[in-house]
Order: C-alpha cells, then structure tokens, then sequence
C-alpha cells in the first residue's frame, strides 16, 4: 500500500512538471513569433528608399573617378579603391551622426565656403573640418578644440587670442580664418593639397619625411601611421556621401536642415563687466548669448585700449531696437 501511495505521489508530481515545462515552451513559441515579426517590419522599413535610414538591403554602388581638390584619386588602383569604400560603408551605416552632419553643413558649410574663396583654398577642405569634429564645437581628449580642431599652441601661432576669458578656437570664422593660414603655409611647403590634407593630421614635417624616406610624391603611394592612413579617405568618403545624399538614401527635406540664425554685430570696445547683464539687454539668457558667441568663455571681458570684439546679436523685432553701449 505504501509503495503504491508513493508511486502515485510520483505520478502526480510528473504531471506538475510537464505543465510548467509545456507552459515554458508556449512562452518561447510566443516569444520567437514576436521577434520575426519585429525583424520583418525592420526589414521593410529599411528597403524603403522613401526612407532617410538605409539599412544592409540597400546596396551601395562606390563611384568609379573621384577627385580631391582638381587632383584625381585612383580609384582603379585595389589597395585605394578598398581604402575607400571601407570608409565610405562605415559612415553610411553610420546612420544618425551622417545624417545629423549633413544637416549641420546648411549652417556651417557657407560659412567656410565664403572664407576659403576669399583666401584661395580650394572648396573640398570644408570636409575636413567634418571629419575633424562632424561640424561641432568639440574638446579632444588631446585638447584640440573647434569646429578645426586646433591645439591651444597652435592657435596662438596661427594668430588667434585663447585666455581664461577668450578662446577663438571656438568662433566659425576666426577659427576657418586661422585654418586657412595653416593650409595656405603647408601648401607653399609641400606644393600638393591632397598632401596637405594629410599633414593636417600628421604634421609637415612628419610627411615630408615619409615622402623623403619611401621616395614617393603621392599620399596614396605613401606607408603612414594608421590614423593619417585613413585620413584622407575619411574625407573623400564624407565628400561623397554630401555630395549626392539621396545615392546613399539620406532623404533630409530641405526644411529639416539647420539654418544659421540672423545676427547683428555689436562691437564692444570697453571692458564688459557682466556678460549676463549685457546678455539681459538684448532680451536673452548669458546661455543663449554663449551660444551665438562660442568664444566667450568667462562671466566678463576686460578690453585693453584699442581692442575690439564682435559680439553676434540674434535679430528679431525685440532685440532689434536695442542699441546699448558696452
């Protein structure tokens, strides 16, 4: 009787497992229904070329001839044809910061063109300064800074004030000026802009010695560090993709792009006791003043005799009016 009660406590127990493991694999069955039709709608999300995302359905043609300023690339060599396209894959995958630069460029990209035409550097260097810090005030874990990139000796060099109440590495034009010094100087010295390019990173010294020991005269004959390797190809691969987006299904209408708002400029001449006071002035917060004017750095600005600043001024009809001397 006991051996009989056991078994039927046994029994009873079995019938108790295997409905807690049937019920575990209906929540698997569930669970793996759930997921195909989540990746079916993603797939089909990403084959829409309506779509501004590609995703791995969407192919990608590399073009056959590119050029980097009037220099052809020899695209038809293997070694620089992989080169490129790698770089060109990994930033047209790279969906939201890609999309995110070429909206930036609206703004940003006008800014520089007016510079480089007035000191006769060649357009294509406005992507530089996109792969240098996707077209945002950055801080390097180096210390470089700006929309260039600058270090803080090199900006001194190339003319620029950086105190603890001004750094002009961080203002669009002065900062585009002071790169184009940089640019025009390593041309005179390396007489090739592709070369030049790569010195941006590298140094000139740095690659007129790897032009001088593999007796070369072309960056894509060239052995560089890892870095300065894939330099120019990073640059060549964003002037692709921002020049022909919709090719790369970057589908941005034209009013999702950013704009460079309307300013005024307000040149002070006197020492500036309280930026947030003179930011009240106009109608805005010392944030939004900071905004407009990057460079500020402090709470206030002590002008020496004879010095000016331009303080950029959002116009709009109640900042308009205001007309305060500083």
């Amino acid at each position: 009787m006991g051996t009989f009660l056991n078994w039927l406590r046994g029994a009873h127990n079995l019938s108790r497992m295997h409905a807690f493991l049937l019920y575990l694999s209906l929540i698997a069955l569930m669970g793996f229904v759930f997921y195909e039709q989540i990746i079916n709608i993603q797939e089909k999300s990403q084959v829409n070329t309506n779509n501004s995302i590609p995703g791995w359905a969407v192919g990608i043609t590399s073009p056959k001839q590119m050029n980097f300023c009037g220099e052809n690339v020899p695209l038809h060599e293997v070694e620089v044809r992989e080169r490129f396209e790698k770089e060109l894959y990994l930033n047209v995958y790279r969906h939201s910061e890609t999309a995110l630069i070429i909206k930036r460029a609206n703004r940003w990209f006008p800014v520089f063109e007016k510079v480089f035409k007035e000191k006769g550097i060649p357009d294509d260097f406005k992507y530089l300064a996109v792969i240098e810090s996707n077209l945002e005030n950055l801080r390097s874990y180096m210390g470089a800074l700006g929309y260039w990139q600058i270090m803080e000796k090199t900006g001194r060099e190339l003319g620029l004030e950086i105190n603890e109440q001004v750094d002009e590495r961080l203002d669009p034009v002065r900062s585009t000026y002071a790169a184009c010094r940089y640019l025009q100087d390593a041309n005179r010295l390396l007489n090739n802009w592709t070369i030049v390019a790569a010195s941006y990173n590298m140094g000139v010294f740095g690659v007129q010695q790897a032009l001088t020991n593999q007796k070369a005269a072309s960056y894509y004959d060239i052995h560089l560090n890892p870095e300065t390797a894939r330099y120019v190809y990073r640059i060549l691969a964003l002037k692709e993709i921002m020049s022909n987006p919709k090719k790369y299904h970057f589908n941005i209408p034209q009013t999702e792009l950013y704009e460079r708002e309307s300013t005024k400029i307000h040149t002070v001449t006197q020492t500036v006791t309280s930026w947030v006071d003179f930011a009240k002035v106009y109608g805005m917060s010392y944030k939004l003043l900071k905004y407009y004017n990057p460079w500020i750095k402090d709470y206030r600005l002590d002008v020496k005799s004879g010095k000016t600043y331009s303080v950029q001024i959002p116009t709009s009809p109640k900042n308009a009016a205001k007309t305060v001397a500083f």
